[in-house]
């Protein structure tokens, strides 16, 4: 009996010990608190540096194309470029899986090459009458349109390195 009684004295004393509230402050709290603020701004930050690099690459309507590219009701026969520097138009889709391989890319390639050439990107389902226009049949398709002379069409994902193979050879010749 008295076993017993030892063993519920003891286990009693270690439930108490557990139970009891530290008052003590150990800060732990504070710097947990500290540092989810602190990465919360980081984040903040990241996510308006990630939008800054995405204005590189430009939303195309038609009325945008009719006025930065060519005005295809005006000249429906001849290619006729209005813009000032080369230009990249990728057509794509939100649900096709290489074209959201092709935009990190294409977003990269017109940072690098800001100010030389002009990218644009055309959401096929929103701009069916563009995709029309070039007769877009597969996605991604990459138009690449010269200063001077007639524009190129690639269709399919593309790499960096073909992307700048491209750029040399079609648009900064």
């Amino acid at each position: 009996m008295k076993r017993t009684a030892t063993l519920v004295t003891a286990m009693m004393a270690f439930v108490l010990t557990a139970c009891t509230q530290n008052n003590k402050p150990s800060g732990t709290l504070e710097k947990q608190m500290d540092s989810a603020q602190t990465k919360g701004k980081t984040e903040v930050n990241n996510q308006k540096e990630k939008k800054e690099k995405k204005m590189n690459v430009k939303e195309m309507t038609v009325e945008t194309f009719k006025k930065q590219v060519m005005d295809f009701e005006k000249n429906p026969d001849k290619w006729s470029f209005k813009g000032d520097k080369p230009a990249i138009i990728d057509f794509y889709a939100t649900w096709c899986g290489p074209c959201k391989a092709t935009a990190p890319v294409l977003e990269e390639i017109a940072g690098e090459y800001s100010g030389k050439i002009d990218v644009y990107k055309v959401d096929v389902d929103k701009e069916a009458e563009l995709a029309a226009l070039f007769g877009i049949r597969s996605i991604p398709s990459l138009l690449f349109i010269p200063k001077t002379g007639e524009p190129t069409m690639n269709t399919g994902a593309m790499n960096k390195p073909q992307f700048e193979q491209a750029i040399k050879s079609v648009l900064l010749k």
